[in-house]
């Protein structure tokens, strides 16, 4: 199965493409990752959290088929954060969540217009907070159990190279929300069932390199975007996780073969998200919701049939409200396999 992993250019573009267009491609992709390296703050972010779910091109579908892949997140929130800048620890009795994401994905599509997906996500959770009786101490709680699945319709039948598509599905309340030693805020799942709508995109460019026409597959550099949003409609006890928008925009660039590799493609993407406050009694409603950018170096390589997505993703800019914990990087890797 083909698929817009950053694999974009035919032996033929290669062939015809300048060295000083080469050139140019390097050192742009170069000054991309300099920028992208400068250093950022921090990141706020609500357990569940769905900026996970854009920002990956390599599992964007452009033909029938199946990719089966498992992916890693992880982030450690431990910075006290309130509106756009760090505050005492003291003002809030959180003082770190530490999370590993596992999720094993499978995505099929079954013709030219029609596909699914399915995500199930396993949650390692560390959470360190003061006690109830005694503020000066420090109880630590660890936790690890399955997470909210994720089920999505896909349509990609909007145009003949699929190069635009449409998602629609439903986040399922799978994931433990009841271990009494987390907040409804801070467990494994929401306990919700949440309405999913999102869109991507995907384009390739220049459409000529000096007096040679390119077709879409031969060009050197392509982009992407995808939107997401989050509703939740039905909820578990007295609580409802925030409605959230999260969005992408990459840009990415195929170097081809090098030594072993089948492909070799640096990425730069901005990835942005609004979430709105909880509700109920069980959650900390002045303490919920924010808006966020970051930026997303990474890259993607092929071989042996298997491709291996990673970034890096830093704050550009935060607003929390009430005190958040945030953490100051986040890193996720995906290892798929197509058939």
């Amino acid at each position: 199965m083909r698929r817009y992993s950053a694999r974009i250019l035919s032996d033929k573009a290669s062939a015809h493409r300048s060295d000083l267009w080469t050139r140019f491609g390097r050192s742009l992709i170069a000054a991309v990752f300099v920028i992208a390296m400068a250093p950022a703050l921090a990141f706020a972010c609500a357990c569940g959290c769905s900026i996970f779910d854009v920002g990956t091109p390599s599992l964007i579908p452009n033909g029938e088929g199946g990719t089966l892949w498992v992916e890693y997140d992880f982030m450690n929130q431990y910075i006290n954060w309130h509106a756009t800048q760090p505050s005492s620890a003291g003002n809030n009795t959180d003082k770190q969540i530490k999370t590993s994401f596992v999720t094993a994905g499978a995505q099929y599509m079954f013709n030219h217009d029609w596909g699914a997906m399915v995500t199930v996500p396993y949650t390692i959770r560390t959470f360190r907070t003061e006690s109830g009786t005694n503020p000066d101490q420090i109880n630590q709680y660890n936790h690890a159990n399955f997470g909210d699945v994720r089920i999505w319709g896909m349509y990609t039948g909007l145009l003949e190279d699929m190069s635009l598509g449409i998602l629609a599905g439903f986040k399922l309340p799978t994931g433990d929300h009841t271990y009494y030693n987390f907040d409804r805020d801070t467990s494994i799942g929401t306990g919700s069932t949440d309405l999913l709508l999102g869109a991507y995109k995907i384009g390739t460019f220049p459409a000529k390199i000096g007096n040679i026409n390119l077709t879409f597959r031969e060009r050197p550099f392509s982009w992407f975007t995808q939107v997401q949003y989050e509703y939740p409609f039905m909820s578990t006890g007295n609580y409802t996780p925030g409605k959230e928008f999260d969005g992408a925009l990459g840009f990415f660039y195929d170097f081809g073969h090098f030594g072993p590799l089948k492909e070799l493609a640096p990425m730069f993407t901005v990835l942005g998200a609004v979430r709105t406050h909880d509700m109920g009694v069980e959650s900390n409603e002045p303490s919920s919701g924010y808006d966020r950018l970051l930026l997303a170096p990474g890259g993607e390589i092929r071989m042996f049939g298997l491709r291996l997505y990673t970034d890096v993703e830093f704050p550009a800019f935060i607003y929390a409200n009430g005190n958040q914990l945030i953490a100051p990087y986040l890193v996720k890797s995906i290892l798929s396999y197509d058939f």
